[in-house]
């Protein structure tokens, strides 16, 4: 008899015990981790040669980023090119119209920004070799990370992740960091008819004002051609650090 109540009093103590563990974790507050992302050219600075012996550097243009559980919705893989302000990040360089438009719906502001100055710089501008950009952002589990940037040298092609975008955390809630450089993919906005890469009179660096080109009435599309995609570490370098390290 005295068995059957010491069980009965452990099974009671152990239901006790699981429940209340059951409530802290449910009501536990979930702890915001902040990262640092940077992002570094790492190209050749003697830069690369076209079929007209020209020499070019390669470079990215200012970007922006933004948190979200959810896809972020900044384009669709196979669709014209939203009028969100993407035209503008693929033609110009210029993230500022994607930001107005999160803005438009009333995106909270801590979670989406753009980041424009090179590292030591004084000024917005490209990063050429040698160059980096980096910026902060706190997130907390659940929320993953979209960015976008033009291709310098090209009319309307830009990097960005897929419609999954960046995981910050893993299945139990941990933050991750690390090289993330091959989650980047070169994408065509479809908005401007593609000339030669570094040398095309329509593109940032030559052109003679925004938003001047042949309209292409395309579709957002990753780009095919091999002497771009694939190799991103040969360009870039994209690594995300939570704050204490990894």
């Amino acid at each position: 008899m005295k068995r059957k109540k010491l069980v009965f009093a452990l099974a009671l103590l152990t239901a006790c015990y699981l429940a209340q563990y059951t409530v802290a974790t449910a009501t536990r507050k979930v702890e915001a981790t902040k990262f640092t992302v940077r992002i570094e050219n790492i190209s050749n600075p003697e830069g690369m040669t076209a079929s007209n012996g020209q020499k070019f550097p390669f470079a990215l243009s200012p970007g922006m980023f933004v948190l979200s559980e959810k896809n972020a919705a900044i384009f669709t893989e196979g669709k014209p090119a939203r009028k969100n302000g993407l035209e503008m990040q693929a033609e110009d360089g210029d993230p500022s119209g994607l930001v107005a438009s999160l803005m438009a719906m009333h995106h909270a502001s801590n979670l989406h920004g753009v980041f424009n100055t090179p590292v030591g710089a004084m000024t917005a501008g490209p990063i050429r070799p040698g160059d980096s950009y980096e910026f902060t952002v706190t997130a907390v589990p659940g929320m993953k990370l979209f960015m976008t940037q033009m291709f310098g040298q090209s009319n309307d092609w830009f990097y960005a992740p897929g419609p999954g975008g960046i995981v910050l955390f893993d299945d139990k809630g941990n933050p991750m960091g690390g090289d993330v450089t091959d989650q980047f993919y070169l994408w065509d906005a479809g908005t401007e008819k593609d000339e030669e890469i570094g040398i095309g009179p329509n593109q940032g660096p030559r052109q003679k004002g925004p938003n001047t080109g042949e309209d292409e009435h395309g579709v957002v599309h990753r780009v095919s051609d091999q002497r771009w995609v694939g190799i991103n570490s040969h360009f870039f370098r994209v690594t995300i650090t939570p704050e204490g390290g990894m």
